[in-house]
């Protein structure tokens, strides 16, 4: 029998995890084809998605870091339960195009958001368009950031932008800390459409683009869009799949 393919963060907690999984998958004599078992937290889970992006596998996410919202909670009684009947999620990622002050073009793809910061101590001065139309013309804040429904919980929610259903189909455009207009709340688009974000005055006020966990800076030019090639298989427990997890913040934030 093949052995089932583990790939594990190296922390001290991963790699004891890790152990676990293996007794139980061997004792069990577990095994699946395409289905690779990820052990650790959000940022290894969205790492090792993009170093597999052109596979066809199957990921199910054990959670070993701190939130772990992209993740499963791992429960020794019920796991080879859980692994072997687990629910399907697929999605796409973003894909920024970023053109810097030296006309150099840099491409990374983002399964949470793309953010667009500031880079020193002067607010940025940014205009939005959504394909040819402008959103705003001139948006002076900390940045901006673009947001898939499955990022919509994660940097998106801290800066009180809106929770997408998966299934939406919408991207969540949100202002970082908007000093003019003030009170500009951001807006909610289509995953169709191509958002292009303009630096207006690169030399006195330098932003960074950043992709998820990957920053390229002085950007001039950031044009984002999803990319609907790229798939990526996601397994969660039928009890807390990730629909389900976005319905929960959904409902804690009318709560509260």
């Amino acid at each position: 029998m093949s052995k089932q393919l583990i790939i594990s963060d190296k922390n001290k907690k991963s790699l004891i995890l890790k152990k676990t999984v293996l007794n139980l998958i061997n004792r069990n004599k577990f095994y699946k084809k395409n289905f690779v078992i990820v052990i650790g937290g959000d940022g290894f889970m969205l790492q090792t998605l993009k170093k597999n992006k052109n596979s066809n596998k199957h990921f199910y996410g054990v959670n070993s870091g701190n939130y772990g919202f992209l993740m499963n909670k791992f429960s020794s009684k019920n796991f080879i339960r859980n692994i072997s009947n687990p629910k399907l999620i697929t999605i796409s990622p973003l894909e920024m195009t970023v053109k810097n002050k030296t006309n150099q073009t840099k491409k990374h793809l983002a399964i949470n958001e793309v953010s667009i910061l500031r880079q020193s101590r002067q607010a940025a001065y940014i205009s939005i368009k959504n394909g040819s139309k402008d959103i705003i013309k001139k948006l002076v804040s900390d940045g901006v950031l673009v947001s898939t429904p499955a990022g919509s919980t994660a940097y998106n929610l801290s800066v009180h932008g809106p929770i997408l259903s998966l299934n939406s189909k919408k991207l969540s455009i949100s202002p970082i800390s908007p000093f003019i207009p003030r009170r500009w709340k951001g807006k909610v688009v289509s995953d169709k459409t191509k958002i292009t974000i303009k630096n207006l005055n690169p030399i006195k006020r330098p932003i960074s683009s950043v992709a998820d966990n990957i920053e390229v800076r002085n950007a001039k030019m950031i044009s984002i869009k999803t990319n609907s090639k790229i798939k990526f298989n996601l397994l969660y427990n039928h009890n807390r799949s990730l629909e389900k997890k976005i319905k929960i913040e959904q409902i804690k934030r009318e709560i509260f």
